[in-house]
């Protein structure tokens, strides 16, 4: 983000989240209003959950339209020229937009107790510290020093090839996708889609429309599930459904640098 205008998205502020945590920001007020427990309980259940709103519909629209300002982006990624599917995504820089900054730092602290209960269940260790920035500086110093997060857009006919968002061997277990655009209105199709491969027995499929606003967290690679076993990990994998009208935009929060 070499052009840092201020703009209606607000001054930027860096990656890891503001200093000042003495000042509840609106995101941070959104964030911290959840159920989390009620939450945690259905990612335990399903491995992902909706959020209520975390954004207003014209924070929405800001960030969305934030796409075509190219200097805020380290790369673009064409997904078909990789194969990944259809449709194009942009890695913000280390400079983010003030709301994804806050989001992001507002919503680690809440997803870090699922995230060590996970592990325990799975005997596993539970490398994250208890804030953001320990944990981000942790990734820099192992060499995941690339922005993760995420602004992306698909026209009629793109999709998102089942994958996960591993960018090294510091990984976060859980990832937030908000919907910047509204469903049914904006675009149509393009539903989010979660697969989980079930220890001996067939994979589970989860569809999610995302509301505009809200966000949805879910599995970034694997979780427990309940076995004759014990707790086994079970793979999940995300994509996208093919959009079959107008123009489908997110933002994507990741909780570990690439």
């Amino acid at each position: 983000m070499n052009a840092r205008g201020a703009g209606a998205s607000g001054v930027d502020v860096r990656a890891r989240g503001p200093r000042d945590t003495a000042h509840t920001t609106d995101a941070g007020a959104r964030v911290a209003a959840t159920d989390w427990p009620a939450l945690a309980t259905a990612l335990d259940n399903n491995g992902c959950a909706l959020t209520p709103p975390l954004l207003t519909p014209a924070e929405c629209r800001e960030l969305a339209a934030l796409y075509d300002e190219t200097a805020r982006f380290r790369s673009t990624v064409n997904m078909a020229r990789h194969r990944f599917g259809s449709g194009e995504y942009r890695y913000f820089s280390h400079e983010l937009p003030r709301p994804v900054a806050e989001l992001r730092a507002a919503l680690y602290p809440r997803l870090l107790p699922v995230a060590r209960d996970w592990a325990a269940r799975l005997g596993r260790p539970a490398p994250w510290p208890d804030t953001l920035e320990a944990w981000i500086d942790q990734c820099h110093e192992a060499g995941q020093s690339k922005s993760s997060q995420i602004l992306l857009r698909y026209e009629s006919g793109d999709w998102n090839a089942l994958h996960r968002d591993l960018f090294g061997d510091l990984v976060f277990p859980l990832q937030v996708v908000i919907g910047l655009d509204v469903h049914g209105a904006d675009y149509t199709g393009g539903e989010f889609l979660l697969v989980e491969q079930r220890p001996r027995a067939q994979s589970r499929g989860t569809v999610t429309a995302l509301p505009q606003g809200h966000g949805l967290v879910f599995t970034t690679r694997d979780r427990p599930v309940r076995s004759s076993r014990g707790w086994s990990a079970a793979p999940v994998r995300h994509g996208v459904s093919t959009v079959h009208s107008g123009l489908r935009r997110s933002l994507g929060l990741v909780f570990h640098d690439a």
